[in-house]
Formats: C-alpha cells, sequence, structure tokens
C-alpha cells in the first residue's frame, strides 16, 4: 500500500469508525526529547489519532506560533537532527500513517531525491511543505508521486479562488485548509465564515479537506467536522501540555512552552487526545 493509499485509508476508516472527521494531532519531533517524543506519537495512536503530523524542527519556521516555534528551537538546542525525526516517524509509522512538516531548506540541503526515499524508508506517508508555492513545487511533487507519498497543500481563507482551483487539482492526500490567517496557536473560538471556507477548499478538489490552525479543545474539533471537515489537526496545545509536563517532572523547557504541570508528558497529551477524539464521534 503506497502513503497515498494509507492516508485514504485512515479518512475513510475515521468514518467507518464512528467518527465524522479523522484526528490528526501534530508531534514536534524531538521535543521535549527524542524518546519522549516518539513515545508521545505512540500515545496518540493509543488515544485514537488516525494519522500524526510530525514535525521537523527548524530555525526559522514561517508557519509556527510561539509555543510550536520554541518547541522547535528546543530540539535544535538539543542536537536534533532530520534523521533523528525521521526515526521517530517510523516507530509511529507502524501504527498509524505519518505526514513529515519539514520546511524546503531541510529538503534542498539534503536533496530532494534523497529526502524523498529518506521518506519512503522510515514509512511516511506523505509531506507538507509550508514554505513552497505552488510555482516551485512540480519537483518535489514529481519526487513523491514516484513514491506513491502524498504531497500535501496549504490553502488559506485568503487564497484566491483561481490559484485554490490550481492547488486542489495537484492535492495528494488531503488539503491542510488553514482556519484562520497567521500561524499556528491555540484560539478561544473557532472562526465563524469556517463552513465556508471549507466549502470552498472541497469545491477545488477530489481528497479530504483537513483543517488546522488555533484548534485545541474538542468544542472546537466538533466545530470543524460540524463545518465539514473530514479531518481536524491539532498542534500547538499537545506541544504546550507536553512542554509544562516536563517542565513540572524536572526536564526544564527553554521558551515557555506550557501544558499541565507535575504530569508525565505522554499521559499529558493521551489525555487530550481521547478528548479531542470524543469530541469527533458522531452524534446519534
Amino acid at each position: 500500500m503506497t502513503g497515498i493509499e494509507r492516508i485514504a485509508e485512515a479518512f475513510e476508516s475515521a468514518r467507518a469508525n464512528g467518527h465524522r472527521a479523522a484526528l490528526m494531532p501534530y508531534l514536534m519531533g524531538g521535543f521535549p526529547d527524542l524518546d519522549t517524543s516518539r513515545r508521545i506519537g505512540l500515545a496518540y495512536a493509543d488515544a485514537g489519532a488516525d494519522l500524526v503530523e510530525l514535525g521537523v524542527p527548524f530555525s526559522d519556521p514561517l508557519a509556527d506560533g510561539p509555543v510550536i516555534h520554541a518547541a522547535g528551537t528546543a530540539a535544535l538546542r538539543a542536537g536534533v537532527k532530520l534523521h533523528d525525526v525521521l526515526e521517530v516517524g517510523r516507530a509511529i509509522a507502524e501504527r498509524v500513517p505519518v505526514v513529515v512538516m519539514c520546511y524546503a531548506n531541510l529538503i534542498l540541503a539534503r536533496g530532494l531525491e534523497r529526502f524523498a526515499d529518506a521518506l519512503l524508508d522510515v514509512g511516511a506517508s506523505g509531506l507538507i511543505v509550508p514554505d513552497l508555492p505552488l510555482e516551485e513545487a512540480q519537483a518535489t511533487l514529481s519526487a513523491c508521486d514516484e513514491r506513491g507519498l502524498a504531497l500535501v497543500p496549504l490553502v488559506a481563507p485568503t487564497t484566491p479562488e483561481e490559484r485554490l482551483a490550481r492547488i486542489g487539482a495537484q492535492a495528494r492526500g488531503f488539503v491542510y485548509t488553514v482556519s484562520v490567517t497567521g500561524t499556528t496557536g491555540e484560539r478561544t473560538t473557532v472562526q465563524s465564515g469556517l463552513a465556508g471556507v471549507v466549502q470552498r477548499a472541497r469545491a477545488s478538489t477530489t481528497v479530504p479537506v483537513a483543517v488546522g490552525f488555533g484548534i485545541s479543545t474538542a468544542e472546537q474539533a466538533s466545530a470543524a467536522a460540524d463545518a465539514g471537515a473530514d479531518g481536524v489537526i491539532v498542534g500547538s496545545r499537545l506541544v504546550r501540555a507536553a512542554g509544562e509536563a516536563w517542565a513540572g517532572v524536572g526536564g526544564g523547557v527553554d521558551g515557555g512552552v506550557g501544558g499541565e504541570v507535575g504530569r508525565d508528558p505522554v499521559s499529558a497529551v493521551g489525555a487530550i487526545v481521547r478528548e479531542l477524539s470524543r469530541g469527533l464521534a458522531t452524534r446519534l
């Protein structure tokens, strides 16, 4: 089964298992340390995740808000490298599809073909490159297509219709639909016009539409499903919980990353993912 097929199966299975949308928690590879990040990814699967988005730490992450940026900085300071994160992905991919989120510089530094081969080797199913514009994506798309990997594009509420149609036409796996203008991070409510954003994305493509940025609670995840999302991506709340729990057990985290003090990071995030999964359960 290819990565593209595995992603499609995950979205279909989520519906078949009684959920209104697939749940895709985000994990910063190497945070709070490599082994704990691996165990967090496995805890995601145990708690009901259908897929996992695995972030690679980078020094200039243009799409990341302060919590995820701080986590990436901490991982880099600890010496975490791309190959370390991919090995974390290997363990998680034995349980659920893994979609790697990586900035373009890291891919180009390694070499596109070599990078795509590395994804395939660890069993990753797809790739998200936030700073890869449509006009420059063809080589990466071809490399992924040759290996059955999904190159997942991002669209925003501000994406023009003509551009949205072009992005949707070459989307693989799913369309990552940014729910707000701005970077990742927790918000108090889901944007009131989210249903329209999802509808625009859906009209442009034949693959599922997953919503991310600003979703952190079961109520917000449920609202995204109500808006028509096929998938819900949650990141900052989970990274915050892992960071503060790690600090609470003596790990310490630079940059003010926070969560539930005094709890094991793995159990802290597992509880949140179970809560999110319940929020996506089909309403009777």
